[in-house]
């Protein structure tokens, strides 16, 4: 027995050192051997698939793998990157001689369920949650939580937080499987602003001259002004002052400006937060500056940026270099245009100051000028490039070599457009000057995008050309990217008209109408659109007392070939005389207008593409029924029929927000001249016989210029000129259509009809309409007329956008203004204006057109007043102030 179970153990403990030593010859890396793959098991899953995850490491069964070797590291790294472990181990267990069993140990990451903010206010957290990128129900990783943190800190920084500190933390989702909820703590510490820029080796420009080329890094507010001069004062004698700001013997010489730019500083609309990346291309933007000025070699040579208790402090060194000048310039590979014509353009004289901006601007691209590729671009040579090159230093002066590849003309080839949503193809397609089988010209590719921004269906400020060019057939394709907005407008408001009361407006304008589609209700939307037409409807009542009714069409493309724009309309006005102690009475008095009008106009090719020429003929009757004697007649009809002509140039850039172009426009009404045939002596009829049919000729002039000062701020003047004579004297021009100035220029709130509404913010609404007197045959008594026979206008804004999304471009605008209005021309004193200040904001949106508030405080008094008329709130809607 004894001997039995002896050799029981031996068998045992063989077994034991057999498995032992098949697991040590195992795990001994310096002797890998083959094995065959007999099982595959993955431990620790809980939501994943294991049949998905072991087909992810590429191992399958039957395969034969070296233990160790690279087959069982690639499984391990295709595991890792799938993103979707915290940890990934690889166990394997020997089944028998030359097979084993490997086993996947995984621990799955968690996913995301939601994330919150510590620290942080709600207006910010819709804002940060586009920052960190991080999608509800994904695998939360590592890398995914530190991009987010640091995301968070780029966006505190980008806004002047230099100090946030973001920290991060897991919190299991007992509601959802494996689920957690990430809570960022984020203390954005204070705000660190720029205190002092300072420059270290500028000898040529002061500190304050190479600050302001920083368009975006700038010091935080100070005056020390009065802190200083008494320093000095305490300090230092008038005469040591005196050579303080004269001396110009001293490298570091400091001027009366530069002095003043070191201690005063109170541009409020600056900030001084610091932006890395805003920084880097400010310290560009300073050598720039230097190479303008000739200094070719100026560098940054060190930067340092150091915080203390104040806030942030900069120090920049620079390397000036030597200022250079042009000396030699020659021209070579040009055989379309010769030297005599490039030198002309270039405009660079020997002697200039070497200016590489200069150069690039006037080869390339001059906004405000003619330029070497415009010259080659325009006459089709689509491949031209020309390079500048330095052929000889020699002291301060430089030779350049002007080298041109002028290459074969592009002929156009396919003209594609997309993103037209709505607007039928044809109605863009006659905008392009870009057409197949012409010669490339940039200036039709920067004309087309004009015009199609003009039109009001696109966004003008995506409108994109995109030329395609072929070199090896000499052909170029032009892709139009247009993102289509609406622009119909919708008017629907109240207000309150003085006596009237309570007045409500209600108009719908369709700027894209289709009538040709009009019986295809599929192309309705609401009304069928795509054709470019205008159909527009107005309604203004207040009941009983006041209506008016205008409707109009326009068709800009009459017959389809050419710009000739047919427009037909007409309305119909009427005012009442209500006795208020009894609202149910009838009306005791009224005023009626109809008028009806048609006109065309047509583009013009001469002087140039921005002119038109419109023709209007219009027909108006007034009828004046015990109204009072407003008007110089209470009762009374009047009869006018007008031939208009109006010549304009119109070349801004963008109809809503233009940053540059102009709008000038001359308009001549003229009426028949009845009193050389109608044998009536106005000196003895009555009033209202000599106004039976109405004769005057009116002259309006408009002009607008707009041009960028810097960035998007924009400054746009104005001037205007009315005056409406008689064709024969003694004959007067009546009382219709006559001038009246003040507030916003909406017709104020007597709804006055029959007159031409021109605003001057500062002053209330129709305040400046002088009075006339005329003659009357049948009456001792001259006739009373309200109302102004010539103006003057003169107005300057700054515009700044806040927004220039198409759905809602908003500007704040801060004006001056000047204007008048006269009786006749014997009162006539261009000298005598009055003057307005004031600011105010332009809102557009496509459905209601622009909607416009306005402070304005006017600085005279108006005639036979002694007080000034002081602050005045105004408010536009639909419509521009003229």
């Amino acid at each position: 027995m004894k001997k039995l179970l002896g050799l029981f153990f031996v068998v045992i403990i063989g077994t034991v050192t057999s498995a032992s030593a098949q697991s040590s010859s195992a795990l001994n890396y310096n002797t890998p051997r083959k094995y065959e793959v007999a099982e595959i098991e993955a431990r620790g899953l809980e939501y994943l698939d294991e049949g998905a995850v072991i087909s992810i490491t590429g191992i399958k069964v039957g395969d034969r793998v070296d233990i160790p070797g690279d087959d069982i590291s690639f499984a391990i790294k295709k595991l890792w990157r799938q993103g979707l472990f915290s940890d990934v181990t690889v166990l394997y267990e020997v089944i028998e001689e030359g097979k084993i069993k490997l086993i996947l140990d995984l621990l799955e990451r968690p996913r995301l369920t939601k994330y919150t903010f510590e620290g942080v206010k709600k207006a910010k957290v819709t804002e940060l949650s586009d920052e960190i990128s991080l999608v509800k129900g994904r695998i939360l990783t590592d890398a995914s939580v530190k991009n987010a943190e640091l995301n968070i800190i780029d966006f505190y920084k980008g806004k002047g937080f230099l100090n946030v500190k973001v920290d991060s933390r897991q919190k299991a989702d007992t509601l959802i499987g494996n689920g957690v909820e990430l809570i960022f703590k984020v203390d954005k510490g204070s705000k660190v602003k720029i205190t002092d820029i300072y420059f270290v080796g500028n000898e040529a420009f002061g500190d304050r001259r190479l600050r302001s080329k920083m368009k975006e890094t700038h010091e935080k507010l100070h005056f020390t002004l009065f802190e200083d001069i008494v320093s000095r004062a305490i300090h230092s004698s008038p005469k040591d002052w005196f050579k303080f700001f004269t001396k110009q013997d001293s490298v570091n010489h400091i001027t009366l400006l530069d002095y003043l730019g070191e201690h005063v500083n109170v541009n409020f609309f600056k900030s001084s937060k610091l932006v890395r990346s805003e920084y880097k291309n400010d310290k560009n933007t300073v050598i720039d500056f230097y190479n303008s000025k000739g200094y070719r070699d100026a560098e940054i040579t060190y930067d340092s940026i150091y915080t203390d208790k104040n806030g942030i402090s900069i120090e920049i060194g620079i390397n000036e270099g030597q200022k250079y000048y042009f000396r030699d310039i020659d021209w070579s590979g040009n055989f379309t245009y010769n030297d005599e014509i490039l030198d002309r353009i270039l405009s660079i004289e020997k002697g200039d100051v070497y200016d590489l901006e200069k150069i690039q601007r006037k080869l390339n691209y001059d906004p405000v000028g003619g330029d070497i590729t415009s010259l080659y671009m325009d006459n089709g040579y689509l491949f031209f490039n020309v390079t500048p090159v330095e052929v000889k230093v020699d002291s301060d002066s430089i030779d350049v070599e002007m080298r041109i590849y002028e290459g074969s003309k592009a002929t156009i080839s396919e003209v594609n457009i997309s993103g037209n949503t709505r607007t039928n193809d044809h109605v863009i397609i006659r905008e392009l000057q870009t057409i197949p089988g012409e010669y490339f010209s940039r200036r039709d590719l920067i004309e087309t995008t004009r015009r199609l921004s003009q039109l009001g269906y696109f966004n003008p400020e995506t409108v994109n050309p995109v030329p395609v060019p072929n070199a090896a057939d000499g052909t170029v394709d032009i892709n139009w990217e247009l993102e289509e907005v609406s622009n119909d407008q919708v008017q629907l408001s109240g207000g309150w008209g003085g006596q009237i009361g309570f007045v409500g407006s209600l108009g719908i304008t369709f700027n894209n109408f289709s009538l040709g589609n009009f019986l295809d209700f599929g192309n309705w939307d609401p009304l069928p659109v795509g054709d470019g037409q205008v159909l527009s409807l107005q309604f203004q009542a207040n009941g009983r007392q006041y209506q008016s009714y205008n409707a109009s069409f326009t068709e800009p493309w009459l017959g389809g070939k050419k710009p000739n724009a047919l427009t037909v309309g007409g309305s119909y006005s009427f005012i009442g005389q209500i006795d208020y102690r009894d609202l149910s009475a009838p009306a005791r008095g009224s005023f009626r207008i109809s008028r009806g009008y048609v006109t065309l106009s047509r583009r013009l090719q001469w002087p140039d593409q921005f002119f038109t020429l419109a023709n209007t003929l219009e027909y108006s009757r007034y009828n004046l029924n015990n109204y009072g004697r407003s008007l110089g007649c209470a009762t009374c009809e009047a009869n006018n029929v007008i031939f208009k002509t109006t010549i304009a140039r119109n070349s801004v850039d963008n109809p809503i927000f233009p940053r540059s172009g102009s709008n000038i426009s001359l308009a001549i009404s003229l009426t028949p001249p009845y009193s050389t045939f109608n044998n009536l002596n106005y000196n003895e009829v009555s009033f209202e016989r000599s106004i039976k049919w109405v004769e005057y000729n009116k002259w309006m002039f408009d002009a607008s210029f707009f041009n960028k000062i810097i960035g998007d701020l924009v400054i746009n003047t104005r001037a205007n000129f009315g005056i409406i004579n008689n064709y024969k004297s003694g004959v007067s021009v009546g009382p219709f259509e006559r001038f009246i100035l003040g507030g916003s220029g909406l017709g104020g709130q007597n709804f006055l009809l029959g007159s031409d509404i021109i605003g001057l913010r500062g002053y209330e609404d129709n305040s400046l309409s002088p009075v006339e007197y005329v003659s009357s045959g049948e009456s001792p008594e001259p006739t009373r007329l309200s109302g102004g026979t010539i103006y003057n206008k003169f107005v300057m804004e700054l515009r700044y956008p806040i927004s220039l999304n198409p759905s809602a471009t908003i500007y704040v605008l801060g004006f001056g203004e000047a204007g008048n209005n006269w009786a006749n021309f014997n009162e006539y004193n261009p000298y005598n204006l009055k003057r307005s200040a004031g600011v105010g904001a332009r809102i557009f949106m496509p459905a209601f057109g622009t909607i416009g508030i306005d402070w304005g405080y006017g600085f005279d008094k108006l005639d036979g007043s002694n007080v000034i008329s002081g602050g005045q709130i105004h408010f536009t809607i639909g419509n521009q102030i003229r």
